[in-house]
Order: structure tokens, then sequence, then C-alpha cells
């Protein structure tokens, strides 16, 4: 797993064929929050469902369709890198009012999500509870990225 600073170092260097054209640099961050406590699993199936909602209401977060040498066309992804942070649940609710506060793009996920097996299922899961007694195990947020910053304070670098 490579750090937040080869990240966004990653992310500055020219996509493609090398170029002397200036680094790509990003004023924004797209990341997941997690709860520390989750199996690997869950990690992963959190991580999937929360970043599938921000290019529908954030569309300038997703890249042009990629192409092979063949032609063969494959969707289209995130533009920029995808920071993944872990945290307690304390700093997780903390980071969810933090985000809320600066009415940040965010989508949840929450413990109940477990035992749901579809979208309506979910999305009644959510509403069913108030905003302060989510039991959140992750979050993934967007913007300027020193309000993303803010609102990950206190979270880590996923390992």
């Amino acid at each position: 797993m490579r750090t937040e600073d080869e990240t966004e170092a990653g992310a500055r260097m020219e996509t493609g064929a090398r170029s002397e054209k200036a680094p790509v640099r990003f004023d924004t961050k797209i990341a997941v929050l997690l709860r520390d406590d989750l199996e690997s699993w869950q990690r992963l199936n959190v991580t999937a469902f929360l970043v599938s909602g921000l290019g529908t209401v954030s569309p300038e977060v997703i890249g042009e369709p990629y192409a092979d040498a063949d032609k063969t066309e494959y969707l289209p992804m995130f533009r920029q890198p995808v920071l993944v942070f872990e945290a307690t649940k304390e700093t997780l609710t903390a980071a969810h009012g933090r985000a809320l506060s600066r009415s940040l793009p965010r989508a949840v996920f929450t413990s109940e999500l477990f035992r749901t097996g579809n979208d309506r299922d979910n999305r009644a899961a959510v509403r069913a509870v108030g905003r302060d007694q989510l039991d959140l195990v992750g979050l993934a947020i967007y913007g300027p990225r020193n309000a993303v910053d803010k609102v990950l304070k206190g979270a880590r670098m996923h390992p």
C-alpha cells in the first residue's frame, strides 16, 4: 500500500507516455474513511459502495473512457487517486459531523447495511436512524483538499 505522499506524487506524474508537460496536481481529494474494526471483506465492500455515488453528484471526478491498443473500450474511472483511511468509531463519527458542517459531498455506510441485500432496503435502513445515531462503518467524501484534510483529522492512512 502506498503512503499518501507516494499517492500524491503519483498523481502529479504525467499519465501515459512521458512528457515534458507540467505535472498533474489536484486541488481536490477523494477520501474513504473506514472504521478500523472491519473485516477485510467488509473494508473492500464498503469502499466500493461508498465511492460509487461520488461521480453521480460530482461528475468532474470522472475522467475520460479508456481504450487499449486494440481499441477495446472500457468505462471511465476517477481522474484522481482515491485515498483510503481508517479510524476508530469515535473519529469516524466526528469526521461525519465535520463533513456535514462543511457541506461536502458524502456517502455513508452503516453497520445495518451488512444485513440488507438491495438498494431499497439499504436506503430504508439509513432513513430509519437519526443522523447522530447512525452506526457508521464508512464515509466517502470529496472536496477541496484542505477541507477534506480537516474532516479526516485523527484518521490514518489504511495499511
